[in-house]
């Protein structure tokens, strides 16, 4: 278990510098001016290291910001630190790209990469 509930396993190649792609389609969390919901899709895209993120535990990880009122952009790197400290990878990225709402969409990319 790691940071937020998010489990990871270990690398099955831990030798191999390989890309592991993963979208959420539905998610979902709410305006913290508003209290309506905001829908969207979060992609997380990494280069493990010695573990890689379990999805299950992803997937409630992700579930937890349903109810929890956060702008776009403190959400995308939260998701980002919290699956950066589970996991160390080597590189990561997590876009947050979200739908219109009032006629405006927003995309946020938050990276990070190993020094």
């Amino acid at each position: 278990m790691a940071s937020g509930g998010i489990e990871t396993f270990p690398n099955p190649r831990p030798g191999r510098p390989y890309e592991i792609d993963t979208r959420c389609p539905e998610f979902t969390s709410m305006c913290p001016k508003t209290g309506l919901p905001d829908f969207g899709e979060i992609r997380i895209t990494y280069v493990p290291d010695a573990t890689c993120i379990e999805l299950k535990s992803l997937k409630y990880y992700l579930l937890e910001f349903r109810n929890k009122g956060v702008f776009y952009e403190a959400l995308t790197n939260q998701i980002l630190d919290d699956l950066v400290a589970a996991c160390a990878p080597v590189r990561m990225t997590v876009v947050g790209d979200f739908t219109p709402r009032g006629g405006i969409r927003t995309t946020v990319t938050a990276t990070y990469t190993r020094d």
